[in-house]
C-alpha cells in the first residue's frame, strides 16, 4: 500500500539527513521525497511516499514523531488530496518531424518545450504520477537522452490544512518549539 506523509519540520541544518537517516537505518524505503520551506520560512514541509502495509506506516509514523525538529506527521493520502511530479526530460530532436510529434505531445499532455537545441528539445510535465510515467513512455521510441524528476509534493484539499496548531495530532504542544521557530 502506497502512504503520502507530510512531516512539518523546523528549517534547520541537518533535518533531512536526521530523519532520512533514521528511516534507513530502520530498513524502510522511501519511494519519492520532496522538502520544501512553507509559508513560515521557520517551517519546511516534508513529503515522503512510502510503501508498505498499516503496520509500516504506524512505525514510520512512530519514529518521526520522536525527533526533536519534527513539528507535526499527517498521513494526508487518508484525505482528499492533490499531489503533483515534475518532470524536465530532454529528447532527441534531430528532424522536423521528431520536433513536431514532441511538440503535440507536450500539448496534449499540459507540458510545455522550456528549451530547444540544435538537436534536443526539454519539455518540461507536471502532474500525477501516472501521466508523466505516460509521458515518459511515449518519449522512449523518440530517446530521452535526460531525466529528472522531482519527489512527490501533495496538499489536502479544501479547507483542511496541514499547520501547526497549539497541539498537534501528536499530542506535542507547539510552544516546545523554540521561540525562533514559533
Amino acid at each position: 500500500m502506497r502512504h503520502v506523509i507530510s512531516a512539518l519540520v523546523q528549517n534547520v541544518p541537518g533535518v533531512l539527513a536526521h530523519i532520512s537517516g533514521m528511516l534507513a537505518s530502520r530498513g524502510y524505503n522511501i519511494d519519492s521525497l520532496a522538502v520544501g520551506e512553507t509559508e513560515d520560512t521557520h517551517l519546511s514541509r516534508m513529503t515522503f511516499v512510502i510503501m508498505g502495509d498499516d503496520s509500516v506506516l504506524e512505525q514510520v509514523r512512530k519514529q518521526l514523531e520522536k525527533i526533536v525538529t519534527v513539528v507535526r506527521v499527517d498521513d494526508i493520502s487518508s484525505t482528499d488530496y492533490v499531489e503533483r511530479d515534475l518532470m524536465l526530460i530532454k529528447v532527441a530532436a534531430t528532424t522536423g518531424a521528431h520536433r513536431t510529434e514532441i511538440r503535440e505531445l507536450a500539448e496534449v499532455f499540459r507540458g510545455r518545450i522550456v528549451d530547444v537545441g540544435a538537436d534536443a528539445v526539454v519539455v518540461e510535465i507536471s502532474g500525477q504520477e501516472r501521466k508523466v510515467e505516460a509521458f515518459i513512455e511515449l518519449m522512449r521510441p523518440l530517446g530521452i537522452r535526460e531525466l529528472v524528476r522531482t519527489g512527490r509534493i501533495a496538499m489536502v484539499r479544501g479547507n483542511s490544512t496541514v499547520t501547526p496548531d497549539r497541539r498537534s495530532p501528536t499530542g506535542r504542544k507547539q510552544d516546545a518549539i523554540p521561540s525562533d521557530f514559533a
